[in-house]
């Protein structure tokens, strides 16, 4: 070893103890007090519930492709060639509140008793939200390949109700 390099460390090693004795020096008075946890308004309700498997699940059998999470968020569509397009969203951290200020014709409806909004999809299509809590929600989306709003209606409240036994119960 050089004596350059032993300067060095013994350099790095006087800076490293001056910073460690000087760090623990000042006290505080009163009681340390854990940091707070994340609340359950923060968890993520949907924690161990996956989009694309989900909706693999509900189309099982039906000639959907598999779904496909084009997106770091859970959501996911799944194609069904020459019918349309069927689309799931698990979002923790929006409400149906949020729906309503982000979405124009927005109608309350119901999914197997829980609160829920439909509204038009902007391209084509319509999209069922349904509460999960005041800060989640699960929402589905169907376009179909005919351009039938109405009948993608019918087909996303169907959709819904499927979806629907599957969702976190929050209190």
């Amino acid at each position: 070893m050089t004596i350059l390099l032993r300067i060095v460390q013994a350099v790095a090693a006087i800076a490293c103890l001056a910073m460690a004795t000087t760090a623990c020096t000042t006290t505080v008075p009163g009681a340390a007090v854990p940091a707070p946890t994340s609340s359950a308004a923060n968890a993520d309700v949907f924690a161990g519930l996956n989009a694309c498997q989900v909706l693999d699940q509900l189309t099982a059998g039906e000639g959907f492709n598999p779904g496909e999470n084009k997106s770091r968020r859970n959501e996911c569509g799944a194609t069904k060639p020459e019918f349309g397009t069927y689309g799931l969203a698990l979002d923790p951290v929006q409400g149906l509140r949020e729906f309503v200020e982000n979405s124009e014709g927005v109608v309350e409806t119901s999914v197997n008793g829980r609160n829920a909004l439909q509204a038009p999809i902007p391209l084509g299509g319509c999209a069922i939200v349904i509460e999960v809590s005041s800060h989640a929600r699960a929402m589905v989306q169907v376009s179909l390949s005919s351009n039938d709003d109405q009948q993608a209606c019918v087909d996303a409240q169907a959709f819904a109700e499927k979806l629907e036994p599957l969702l976190p119960k929050v209190p």
